[in-house]
């Protein structure tokens, strides 16, 4: 069996777990990650529209956009 290795983002997490004792406490820790990520997405977005590689244009295009996996 192989062993996971664990990088310093995941040994930290791992370290904040041991604090969490409530339901409560998980459900805050969940949101302050959550929320993390959506602001990263959203200044990525933004980035992407500053740079004009992200237009009105293309976001109307997702609207047809209809990629699926071909099952045999």
């Amino acid at each position: 069996m192989e062993a996971t290795v664990f990088n310093q983002a995941q040994m930290q997490l791992l370290e904040m777990m041991s604090f969490v004792r409530t339901p409560e406490s998980l459900a805050d820790l969940k949101q302050v990650i959550s929320d993390y990520f959506a602001r990263k997405a959203q200044e990525e977005i933004d980035r992407l529209w500053e740079t004009g590689e992200l237009t009105e244009e293309k976001v109307e295009s997702f609207r047809q956009l209809h990629e699926r996996t071909a099952y045999k």
